[in-house]
């Protein structure tokens, strides 16, 4: 289904299914609303977004380093955007 010229195959896979997950989530939040009921529509569009960052997560492991880039300064600087959220 996916490329895995890199062993990135399965991390696409999950990318993949984390945005199935937050379409999934953001719908029954949007249905929610439209019933009045607010808590849980506040509680399905939390877990879509949560689902979109791992999604983003996902598709930024399978990316090509820069080149002079490591995979540890590549996790700090994902450290620290995660920190100043």
């Amino acid at each position: 289904m996916f490329p895995d010229d890199a062993g990135e195959g399965s991390v696409l896979q999950e990318a993949a299914r984390e945005l199935e997950a937050a379409i999934h989530d953001a719908r029954v939040a949007f249905d929610c609303i439209g019933l009045g009921e607010i808590d849980r529509a506040h509680t399905s569009a939390l877990t879509a977004r949560v689902a979109l960052d791992a999604a983003v997560t996902a598709m930024q492991a399978a990316l090509p380093l820069p080149p002079g880039q490591s995979a540890a300064t590549t996790a700090a600087g994902v450290s620290k955007l995660i920190a100043d959220r």
